[in-house]
């Protein structure tokens, strides 16, 4: 199922003669201590705002102010323009406090914009004149803003059968207001938005479908279809073709479904061979998980339609590698099972072989995303990876460790590093975890070469023994990073910033940055 898609295109005419059904401006909030000579509280136009503000008359930050503005972050005030610009309504979105001597970071526009396009929703057409540096920063801050307005921008179609009083249509087409509309740098950033952002959407749409409608053969099927299109390589290994090949982890997850599991292998070679690296990315395809035998309470059990957002993440980042093509090549692996009890699930005690031809003991079945992880992460180490970058919605550890917004990452320990700086330029937090010898430890079992969770079923440091886990498959030879996406993959929460109910597409952003990165630096 695919939801409508916001459009973007760049501007330079006087935003206060713009031809749209809104304009969107920023305003930051000023305290006592910024030394403008203000009162604390008043409110700032940010840049971008000039024209508008004259055409108010210098009345607008005071009738904002009237209306509530703050210039609190993400904060949307709407205003009637009567006729005092084109646009029927000028809408501000707070920018938080003025940055001394800079622009606002990019973090700060994304929200911004993914903000106001979610709030103008009604509205088919709608101009940004946000601020945007003239310096090194601009391009930064544009592809922010674009991102933003794309991310913001989107609503799942959903599966309601009447037409719902008071649903207003996402805005259809999106307008950036920029010095210079013909600059092949700021359309680049606006292509790249499109591919990235995109693919960011397609992503939270696999998330967002029901599962009964997405179950592994109906997941492989799509995401092959997406890929084909793109130009990608596309491999699916179906259950026969799973048992021929020895994936006793997929295999073992899977068998208690009557859907059965598939492994999709994605490949983008660059033309005249790139730069010689490797990139392997692979994601967990749970496409939902009621823990198996080892089964879950009812209460939430529903969001675990989006235990596959691993693999929704990794297929969506590679439509935007085909797209953005980096001078590197990139595998994506996507392994997918659905975790069911019923008279032929996998059982705690069990001992399985795995793709590596290590055995490992089954404890419990709920910790099933590590059981397929591993022969997939096998797999791309044996078709050959200088780097490899594995996400999965893991572990209930990383939300309890980190909070629902920050990905916990584990792995060699200068990679973990280049995931956090990627986290950081996407607005997509990491933060690096130890790997630590005495959790390993705890997993040993006496009658296979490891145990899948702590051989007592200790649950301290649970986030911690799926990365353990994870790298007794990883050959010495690949640096490699787990991204643990337990909180950001699926916010239930109010929409927030350029964030919708429901899957997020973290981290796709950050997966593309990080190839783009070993594209340009190794």
């Amino acid at each position: 199922m695919t939801s409508p898609r916001t459009t973007l295109s760049l501007v330079d005419t006087d935003p206060a003669e713009l031809a749209v059904d809104a304009i969107v401006i920023g305003v930051h909030s000023q305290t006592a201590e910024q030394g403008s000579g203000s009162p604390a509280g008043a409110l700032l136009l940010a840049s971008g705002a000039e024209s508008i503000a004259a055409a108010f008359d210098g009345k607008l930050t005071e009738t904002l102010a009237l209306l509530g503005a703050t210039g609190g972050p993400g904060e949307v005030i709407k205003l009637a323009t009567l006729g005092t610009i084109t646009a029927p309504l000028v809408t501000a979105v707070g920018l938080g406090p003025e940055p001394s001597g800079a622009a606002p970071a990019p973090e700060t526009l994304r929200r911004a914009a993914g903000a106001a396009v979610r709030a103008l929703a009604g509205a088919p057409r709608v101009a940004l004149a946000l601020p945007l540096p003239d310096d090194a920063d601009a391009p930064a801050a544009l592809r922010a803003v674009a991102e933003g307005a794309l991310l913001g921008g989107y609503r799942f179609a959903g599966y309601k059968t009447k037409p719902q009083p008071g649903r207003r249509e996402p805005v259809a087409d999106v307008l950036i207001a920029v010095p210079d509309a013909a600059d092949a740098t700021a359309q680049a950033e606006v292509t790249r938005a499109q591919a990235v952002a995109g693919a960011a959407l397609t992503s939270r749409d696999w998330v967002n479908t029901a599962p009964n409608e997405l179950r592994p053969p109906a997941f492989a099927e799509a995401v092959a279809a997406a890929a084909r299109e793109a130009g990608l390589g596309v491999e699916v290994l179906d259950e026969a073709a799973l048992s021929a090949g020895g994936y006793g982890g997929i295999l073992a997850v899977g068998q208690g479904s009557e859907a059965p599991p598939r492994l999709v292998k994605l490949t983008y070679t660059p033309s005249g061979g790139g730069n010689g690296k490797r990139v392997a990315l692979v994601g967990k395809g749970i496409t939902f998980d009621t823990g198996g035998i080892s089964i879950k309470p009812a209460q939430g059990m529903w969001e675990m339609k989006s235990d596959m957002a691993g693999a929704a993440a990794v297929g969506a980042a590679m439509l935007a590698v085909a797209a953005l093509k980096p001078s590197v090549a990139v595998t994506g692996y996507l392994p997918m099972a659905e975790n069911m009890p019923s008279g032929t699930s996998y059982r705690p005690g069990d001992v399985i072989t795995m793709y590596s031809g290590k055995k490992v003991e089954v404890l419990n079945t709920d910790a099933e995303g590590r059981m397929i992880l591993a022969d997939g992460i096998a797999r791309a180490c044996e078709d050959g990876a200088d780097y490899l970058f594995e996400t999965s919605t893991l572990t209930g550890g990383q939300v309890i460790s980190l909070g629902k917004k920050i990905a916990g990452v584990m792995g060699t320990p200068e990679l973990c590093e280049r995931v956090k700086a990627a986290g950081e330029a996407t607005g997509e937090p990491a933060w690096p975890m130890p790997l630590p010898d005495d959790v390993r430890k705890g997993m040993d079992s006496d009658v296979a070469d490891i145990s899948q969770v702590n051989a007592g079923m200790d649950r301290a440091g649970h986030m911690l023994q799926g990365g353990v886990f994870l790298r007794e498959f990883v050959t010495e030879d690949v640096a490699w990073a787990h991204i643990d996406i337990a909180g950001p993959g699926y916010h239930s929460g109010e929409a927030t910033g350029y964030w919708t109910k429901g899957g997020t597409g973290v981290p796709v952003r950050t997966l593309v940055h990080l190839v783009e990165d070993v594209a340009a630096n190794g």
